[in-house]
């Protein structure tokens, strides 16, 4: 665990992709497929809906329970959640998420579903349609889903009032102004079919730069440096080592994720002070983790691999 002082709080609860792994070989860097949780002041954001926002659901969930013996007493949850994209391995935990069961609650929805369809009717047909017994309409939160695009920003308040979504005019609408923070996006092609979103996160004098499934370039991104240029922490994928990236038998290229090598680019390129490898192939058990973690450490001193229930403060 790692702490300090400050107002940006992360914490992971899924760093797995591609598919859950139930395994004692897997308890140490976690089974849970894609999910962080982060707190700024009053504001909770969480990216990603893999597994991982299943057990964390639950927390919110018995923290509202335990906040008041009357119904109507208890402390509402407001939720926003950011979707990188909607493989199932970001999406398949978002049935289970269980303060979507409570009438107080509002959640907030962001993510972009591609070029021909609204976001809020593909979800209706890949997590509530029919792989599941609840439709969208019946559930019983305040639901509000909004498309989005790398033109606009998410502006939210300390007072979990109806988020912004503002078009970019000039720098200054991409600085958080006194408690606020600034939800910035990029689009990547890397990754099939439709692209994937990368988040950017602000608030106050902080910013951690969520960038999963992506494939880099020869010689790193440049779209990604910019966009991560100096950021506190970096979470970046990081599937595959490059032996089985390049192997012979079963190459991985072209698949839309990275390997190790190519985060620790990323975070050299952009200057990021911290890189947090993340959304690791189901093959890697903690042996290969364990070993992965040694050998970076020569290669990036403010490097490590991300574990479920890990919490960092920058």
């Amino acid at each position: 665990m790692i702490k300090k002082k400050s107002g940006l709080k992360v914490k992971f609860w899924g760093t797995r992709g591609s598919y859950p792994t139930p395994n004692k070989k897997f308890l140490k860097f976690g089974g849970n497929t894609s999910c962080v949780e982060i707190t700024a002041g009053s504001v909770k954001i969480i990216l990603d809906a893999g597994t991982g926002i299943i057990p964390l659901g639950d927390k919110i969930y018995q923290e509202h329970i335990s906040s008041a013996d009357n119904v109507f007493d208890r402390i509402p949850v407001n939720v926003n959640i950011l979707l990188s994209h909607l493989h199932q391995d970001h999406i398949q935990g978002l049935n289970f998420f269980k303060p979507a069961n409570i009438l107080t609650t509002k959640i907030n929805l962001f993510g972009y579903a591609g070029y021909n369809q609204k976001l809020d009717g593909a979800l209706s047909e890949l997590v509530w349609g029919k792989s599941f017994p609840v439709k969208l309409n019946d559930i019983t939160a305040d639901y509000s889903i909004h498309d989005i695009s790398e033109t606009e920003i998410i502006i939210l308040n300390q007072n979990n009032e109806a988020p912004i979504i503002k078009r970019i005019i000039e720098v200054n609408d991409i600085k958080p102004k006194q408690d606020e923070v600034i939800i910035s996006v990029m689009k990547s092609n890397s990754h099939p079919n439709f692209g994937v979103m990368y988040f950017k996160i602000l608030y106050k004098n902080k910013s951690i730069v969520y960038a999963t499934d992506t494939e880099c370039y020869f010689g790193g991104s440049k779209k990604l440096e910019l966009f991560a240029k100096d950021t506190d922490l970096l979470i970046h994928d990081c599937q595959y080592t490059t032996e089985d990236y390049l192997s012979n038998i079963a190459p991985k290229q072209g698949f839309g994720h990275s390997t190790f090598d190519m985060a620790i680019n990323s975070a050299n390129f952009s200057g990021a002070k911290r890189l947090a490898c993340f959304h690791f192939d189901p093959s890697y058990d903690d042996e290969k983790l364990t070993s992965m973690e040694l050998f970076l450490k020569n290669k990036h001193k403010n490097c490590f691999l991300a574990k479920e229930g890990m919490e960092i403060c920058l």
